[in-house]
Parts: C-alpha cells; sequence; structure tokens
C-alpha cells in the first residue's frame, strides 16, 4: 500500500466514524426537537396526530372558555385558520384575547391542540420571534414607527 492509499484509507475511515456519530447524535434528539408552527402550517402541511410541537400565533377575541379543574380552553389563529387549544394549568399573567402566544402540546387526531406549557408575550413591544416571524410572512406584522416598538394588526 503506498503512502497516498494509507492517507486516503485513514481519512475515509475517520469521515466514517464522524458520520456514524453524527447519525446517532441525530437518532438521539429526534424525539426532543420541538418544531414551532402557525395554525396554517399545521392545517397545510397535514401533520399527524400525536406530534409534539409549538404552536404559535394570536389568542382569538371572546374563544377564551374558562372551566372547572383550571380548564381553558382558546383558539390560536393566524390570517387564515384558527387552532383549538386546551389546556389545563394556570396561565402566565400577560395571556389575554389578541396577544401572541405560543403553546407547547400535542395535536390530537381531532386537530384539537392539548397543550402543556403556554408562554404568553413578556411585555408591550415583546413578540416570541417565532410567532412574529409567523405573522410577517402573512402580511399581519405592523411596525408602529418608533425604535423597538411593533405589533399584530387583525
Amino acid at each position: 500500500m503506498t503512502r497516498k492509499q494509507r492517507r486516503l484509507t485513514l481519512i475515509a475511515a475517520g469521515g466514517a466514524v464522524v458520520a456514524i456519530a453524527l447519525a446517532l447524535v441525530l437518532v438521539a434528539m429526534r424525539d426532543t426537537i420541538v418544531f414551532f408552527r402557525a395554525p396554517s402550517d399545521i392545517v397545510s402541511m397535514n401533520i399527524q396526530p400525536g406530534t409534539r410541537l409549538r404552536l404559535g400565533g394570536l389568542v382569538a377575541e371572546g374563544s377564551i372558555v374558562r372551566e372547572p379543574g383550571q380548564r381553558v380552553v382558546f383558539v390560536v389563529k393566524d390570517a387564515n385558520h384558527g387552532i383549538t387549544v386546551n389546556y389545563t394549568g394556570l396561565l402566565p399573567d400577560l395571556f389575554r384575547e389578541g396577544q401572541g402566544v405560543v403553546a407547547e402540546g400535542v395535536l390530537g387526531a381531532d386537530r384539537r391542540f392539548t397543550a402543556d406549557s403556554v408562554l404568553a408575550k413578556h411585555d408591550e413591544r415583546y413578540m416570541p420571534r417565532e410567532v412574529a416571524d409567523a405573522l410577517k410572512q402573512q402580511g399581519l406584522w405592523q411596525h408602529t414607527g418608533e425604535a423597538g416598538q411593533a405589533g399584530a394588526t387583525q
């Protein structure tokens, strides 16, 4: 075996080891990766029931229904679609209608979303980046003109 062949063999073996390590890392992370989706994405992408994801959008006006036992049902909407969200637990103080929200949970077979955590916007100027990006793509994002202030249109 020539010196050049030994070097190529060593490089090929190193590449194979790196590829195997990368494959193992990706397989291990498969269950922990949670993708952000807007309601229109969920409707258009035909996401399988039982898929864990982050749903982001605006809380629809008049959609919040508080039931006994800290159970809350509300609709997260974007420009075209709304997804009904079931959540049991305490909601953030800033959670209210018309505000940006990110809910993490599982999409059910009935296309209702069961959330196990709900994040509301932080202050008057903050919108979760994923929600802001989704609203910008749909043309619902409106800048107010002052530095750092922006909001969503209805």
